[in-house]
């Protein structure tokens, strides 16, 4: 089956059935992150993050907590 042909088949999957393939597509992948390969921008913008240990967080754990809760204008 081509790419194409078996995401035709996956589209016309009920959403529910459709969710619970992402996740378990997605699990695969974490059971064995070692074939996922990192982007090399990924490792610089950590490496570059690591550089300063003493960068803090601009928002608080509060802070996010608050806005999440506050409700879209």
């Amino acid at each position: 089956m081509t790419p194409n042909a078996l995401l035709d088949e996956i589209l016309r999957l009920p959403p529910a059935d459709r969710l619970r393939l992402v996740e378990d597509v997605w699990d695969s992948l974490a059971a064995s992150p070692d074939v996922v390969g990192v982007p090399e921008w990924h490792r610089e913008e950590l490496d570059q993050r690591l550089d300063d240990p003493t960068e803090q967080a601009t928002l608080s754990w509060e802070d996010v907590r608050a806005h999440l809760g506050r409700p879209k204008p």
